[in-house]
C-alpha cells in the first residue's frame, strides 16, 4: 500500500515520467502503467483526502484482493509465556514444544518462535522520561569502583569506598572517599555533601544499601534508624529506589559513571597513603566535571545549580547531624544494658523490658516507647557504670557500706567486736567480700544484748572463729555467759607424796 501511494505522489505532484518512477521506486513498469491507468478512471488527484487510509486505497486499486493479516501461524500468547519463563526451571524450548503440540498445523518453528518472542518482549520495554523540580531531589549511591590507599605503617593497600550525590535538576555533583560503606560513613558522606551545595533537598533518593534500608521493598521500606534521624534533623524526605530498578536513580547511575570517567580513571596512576590526600585530589577533578560544559544544553553543572537548584534549596541547620547509633537493647536482670563492653544502669522497675539506645560520640541516652529513661556519659572501655537512682532501695543502702562505716558500728557495740570486724575485713582480698559477713554480725546485736555478743566475739577472737554460724553457736549454746575455764595446757603441780619419780625405780 506504501508504493500505490508513492506512485501516485510521484507521478501526479512530481511530475516524473514512469521510467522515473520506477528507478525510485523498483515497481515494474507494467504496473506502473496499470496503476496509474487506474487512477485516472478513477479521478484520482493528489494530495489524496486525508480520510483514505491505506487499506482503504489498496481495495481501490484491487477490490479482490483480501487485505487481512495471514493467520497461516498462530501467534502464541506471549503475556502468559512470558510470566512461565519466571518460574524456576522453565525454557524455551520447552514452551515451544507447548505450543507445537497445541497447534500442530499452525506453528512458528524453534527459531521463529524465539525470534517473535525477543521482538514482542522489546516491545514492552518502556523507559519513562523523569523531571526533576529544581532542589527536589538529590540521589545518592556507592561506586563499583573503588580507589587502593597505601598504609604507611604495613605497607599493604586498603580499598576506598566512593560516595556520589546528584541533584537531579541541575546534575551538579559531589564525591568523596570513605573507608567503608558502614553506617558512619554513610551517614558522613550525606552531610558533607549537603554542606558541599549549601542546603539540603527537599527528597533523597538512595540505593536499598543496608545502611541506608533496614529491610528493602518496594512498597514500604524500613529505613534505618539513624538514618530516620538524619531525615529528621535535615527536614527532608527518604524514598528509596524500587529494588532491581535502577532507572529510579538513573541520576545517581549517570553521576557515579561520571566520577569513574573524569575523576578516577585520571586518578589511576597516582598512589596515596591517607584519605585526605585522596580527597583532596577528587575536590580538584569534582571543580573541573561540574565546570565541563554540557553536550546538549548551554551553559554547566555549575551554572545550572546556581540557576535552578541552589536558590531552592533548604538551608542548612544550625548545628550539623552528628552520627547517633541507634540499636535495641533488652535489660538484664541486674538493671543494666550492654553496649560494645560496657555496662550502663538504667532505672531497675525497666528489667526484662527492650529499650532503644542512642550511643553518641559522648553520651548514652536510653529511651522506652519514646521517653528519655537513663542517660551516661559514654565509656570506651569495658566496665559499669550505675546511677545510684537506679537501683532498688535494698541494693542502694548495701552500695553505702563502707569499711570504716562497718567499723565504726562495731565500736559502738564493743571493743571486742571491733577487733573481729577488723580482721575480716583484712583478711580478704578485697574488703567489700566481707561486708555480708560483717553485717551479718552486727545484725546480731538487734537480737542480742551488746555485752553478750562483745564476750562472743572476744571467744572467736581467742579460738580462731570465723564463720558466723559458730559465733552464732556459741551465743545460742550460753557459753558466752560460763565463767573462764583454765586452759587445758596449764602446768599442775609436780611434787606430791603419791607421785614417784626416777629415784623410786632401781
Amino acid at each position: 500500500m506504501r508504493k500505490i501511494r508513492d506512485i501516485l505522489r510521484l507521478r501526479l505532484s512530481a511530475g516524473l515520467s514512469i521510467r522515473d518512477i520506477n528507478a525510485s521506486t523498483k515497481v515494474s513498469v507494467g504496473a506502473i502503467q496499470k496503476l496509474l491507468t487506474q487512477a485516472i478512471a478513477l479521478e484520482l488527484d493528489w494530495p489524496l483526502p486525508d480520510e483514505l487510509d491505506d487499506g482503504q486505497l489498496a481495495r481501490l486499486f484491487y477490490p479482490q484482493a483480501d487485505t487481512r493479516v495471514s493467520s497461516r501461524h498462530q501467534a502464541p500468547d506471549w503475556p502468559r509465556l512470558h510470566q512461565e519463563l519466571k518460574r524456576k526451571g522453565m525454557t524455551k524450548q520447552l514452551l515451544w514444544e507447548e505450543y507445537t503440540q497445541q497447534y500442530p498445523n499452525r506453528c512458528y518453528s524453534y527459531s521463529q518462535f524465539c525470534d517473535r518472542y525477543n521482538h514482542w518482549r522489546g516491545l514492552q520495554k518502556r523507559s519513562m522520561r523523569q523531571t526533576h523540580q529544581a532542589g527536589e531531589k538529590c540521589f545518592v549511591d556507592y561506586g563499583g569502583q573503588t580507589v587502593p590507599i597505601i598504609c604507611a605503617d604495613t605497607g599493604e593497600f586498603r580499598p576506598a569506598q566512593v560516595f556520589v550525590a546528584v541533584l537531579g535538576a541541575s546534575n551538579y555533583t559531589y564525591a568523596e572517599a570513605t573507608w567503608s560503606q558502614a553506617l558512619p560513613d554513610w551517614l558522613g558522606s550525606h552531610v558533607r555533601a549537603f554542606e558541599y551545595f549549601g542546603g539540603t533537598p527537599a527528597m533523597v533518593v538512595p540505593d536499598n544499601l543496608k545502611s541506608g534500608v533496614s529491610r528493602a521493598c518496594r512498597y514500604d521500606p524500613d529505613l534505618n534508624p539513624s538514618y530516620q534521624q538524619l531525615a529528621d534533623h535535615y527536614r527532608l524526605a527518604v524514598v528509596p529506589a524500587r529494588p532491581y530498578k535502577p532507572k529510579d536513580k538513573a541520576k545517581a547511575e549517570l553521576g557515579v559513571q561520571l566520577v569513574e570517567r573524569w575523576i578516577l580513571a585520571r586518578l589511576r596512576h597516582h598512589s596515596f597513603c591517607s584519605l585526605a590526600e585522596l580527597n583532596q585530589c577528587i575536590r580538584v577533578l569534582l571543580e573541573e566535571l561540574n565546570e565541563r560544559p554540557f553536550k546538549q544544553l548551554p551553559g554547566n553543572r555549575r551554572q545550572a545549580f546556581e540557576q535552578l537548584d541552589q536558590p531552592a534549596l533548604q538551608p542548612l541547620p544550625r548545628h550539623p547531624y552528628r552520627y547517633v547509633a541507634i540499636k535495641p537493647v533488652k535489660v538484664n536482670i541486674d538493671y543494666h544494658v550492654q553496649y560494645e563492653q560496657h555496662h550502663y544502669s538504667v532505672p531497675h522497675q525497666y528489667v526484662g523490658e527492650t529499650l532503644e539506645l542512642h550511643a553518641g560520640d559522648t553520651l548514652v541516652t536510653l529511651y522506652f516507647r519514646g521517653h528519655q529513661v537513663a542517660a551516661h556519659p559514654r565509656k570506651h572501655r569495658p566496665g559499669t557504670t550505675t546511677e545510684a537512682a537506679h537501683m532498688p532501695t535494698r541494693h542502694r543502702k548495701h552500695q553505702q557500706w563502707t569499711p570504716g562505716r562497718l567499723k565504726h558500728w562495731a565500736r559502738d557495740v564493743g571493743p571486742e567486736v571491733l577487733r573481729w570486724v577488723d580482721a575480716q575485713l583484712q583478711a580478704k582480698a578485697h574488703p567489700e567480700q566481707a561486708y555480708r559477713l560483717c553485717l551479718g554480725l552486727l545484725g546480731l546485736s538487734r537480737d542480742y544484748p551488746a555485752e553478750r555478743l562483745d564476750a562472743t566475739c572476744r571467744i572467736a577472737n581467742r579460738e580462731g572463729l570465723v564463720r558466723l554460724k559458730q559465733i552464732k553457736s556459741v551465743l545460742q549454746s550460753n557459753r558466752d555467759r560460763l565463767p573462764e575455764q583454765l586452759s587445758l595446757m596449764a602446768e599442775l603441780p609436780q611434787d606430791h607424796e603419791n607421785i614417784r619419780g626416777p629415784k623410786n625405780f632401781h
